[in-house]
């Protein structure tokens, strides 16, 4: 594999290295011509720009490709003065960091990281892809905890049961959407919030019901459109699942 076909023509756009960000379009372009062998996670960049409210930018001084969520990074491809891939740095609780880098020689503690919960592993290493794939899983949820549970919400672009409210007929209209209206929602009793976020977000204080492992549950049975179809209805409940998966602890 080179670094031209794992920096695809999409990746390595200025929209995604702004002036602002340091970005360098002559640097990057010709980074693309460049082969290279020394990265073998080749699915790493479209797998992390998958997840839900994932940005990227280059951070020029340090010459990283950092992956954010609301601006805080969870991942960073770091180059080398070649820009050649030298570690694929990621945040994990401290145990588990720890346990980690005594298995595999190839995990290291976090390169100009805080060593405690930062970890860098080298990109041409026997790392196990699935393992790397869930270690970059866990440090994207990692850092999406450390916000309030409503801005998370806001990140990932789903309400609490997983709808996309911004797909609503409703939204804008008659409805501002269930995260920016605490859940006081148009099909909800009047100036109450809906039985599906009243469970999740004020009695469970879940992020989302993506970390309940009943979900779906007899509430999000009883709690519907009246003008959907059952099969409509049965749709909706699997697109949610849908979109809370990847974006909680218990994989929904």
């Amino acid at each position: 594999m080179t670094r031209k076909t794992y920096f695809s023509e999409v990746t390595w756009t200025k929209d995604y290295f702004p002036e602002s960000c340091g970005g360098d379009r002559q640097k990057i372009l010709a980074m693309k011509e460049k082969g290279d062998d020394s990265m073998r996670y080749m699915w790493l960049d479209e797998y992390l720009l998958g997840k839900a409210g994932v940005t990227k930018d280059l951070q020029k001084d340090w010459n990283w490709i950092r992956y954010q969520i609301g601006g805080k990074m969870f991942a960073a491809v770091c180059l080398g003065e070649d820009d050649e891939p030298y570690y694929i740095t990621l945040k994990l609780e401290p145990l588990e960091g720890e346990f980690l880098r005594q298995q595999y020689e190839d995990i290291v503690p976090g390169y100009y990281c805080n060593k405690q919960y930062w970890n860098s592993i080298k990109p041409d290493g026997n790392v196990p892809d699935e393992l790397l794939k869930d270690l970059l899983a866990k440090s994207y949820l990692l850092v999406l905890a450390a916000f309030p549970k409503k801005k998370q919400r806001e990140l990932l672009g789903v309400s609490v049961c997983g709808m996309d409210c911004t797909k609503c007929a409703f939204h804008g209209k008659d409805c501002k959407g269930c995260n920016e209206i605490d859940g006081k929602v148009f099909h909800a009793p009047q100036g109450k919030a809906c039985s599906i976020y009243r469970c999740c977000a004020n009695k469970h204080r879940y992020t989302n019901c993506g970390n309940c492992a009943d979900v779906p549950c007899e509430i999000w049975k009883m709690t519907r459109d009246p003008s959907m179809t059952d099969s409509k209805f049965e749709a909706s409940i699997q697109e949610r699942i849908d979109h809370l998966k990847g974006v909680s602890p218990y994989g929904v």
